[in-house]
């Protein structure tokens, strides 16, 4: 069938862009910001291994979160449950409660990624504080509660990440923590 007429043409044309243009499917179409919202210190107890992929860390009396809109300490119970998977990432599941400064009661629960090297488990074996730059160690907090003045909690999903670990005597973690937009 030649092509003699203006709609052959735009046929064709149609064609081959289709096919000759770059898929866009897969480009970014939207971003995501952080607003900071605190840091949390959490003092961790002795694990308890139960075997070698499922360790439980209490979090005992003593943590505490600060940030500009919020304020307060951890209170019990809390604890982690430390999954290790076959190629020696670990997966968290954390839950805890704060008690903020004015009395409100916030139930806070994360999962994570943490994921070492060599030189951060020997870090950790020998009690040194591992640093953000030593260990991949990701969280993603979400929030709870029926006080009004934090109820905006209750709507958002955060982010964190590992400031600072340490493991054996005085074990603790801190995160600081973001609000996703």
């Amino acid at each position: 069938m030649p092509l003699r007429t203006p709609a052959s043409w735009s046929i064709v044309l149609m064609l081959l862009f289709a096919i000759l243009a770059p898929n866009t499917s897969f480009a970014q179409s939207t971003e995501i910001s952080t607003e900071y919202l605190m840091t949390l210190y959490a003092p961790l107890n002795t694990p308890q291994a139960i075997d070698e992929s499922l360790v439980i860390y209490g979090v005992p009396q003593g943590g505490w979160v600060e940030g500009p809109k919020i304020s307060g300490t951890l209170i019990g119970p809390g604890g982690d449950w430390l999954q290790v998977l076959p190629d020696g990432t670990a997966r968290l599941d954390v839950r805890a409660t704060i008690e903020t400064d004015d009395g409100a009661l916030i139930y806070i629960s994360y999962n994570g990624v943490i994921r070492g090297t060599e030189s951060s488990q020997s870090k950790q074996q020998n009690g040194e504080v591992v640093k953000p730059e030593d260990l991949y160690f990701v969280v993603a907090p979400t929030m709870r509660t029926s006080s009004e003045k934090y109820a905006w909690l209750n709507h958002v999903q955060c982010i964190g990440k590992m400031v600072e670990l340490k493991s054996g005597d005085g074990a603790y973690v801190k995160y600081d923590i973001f609000i996703a937009r």
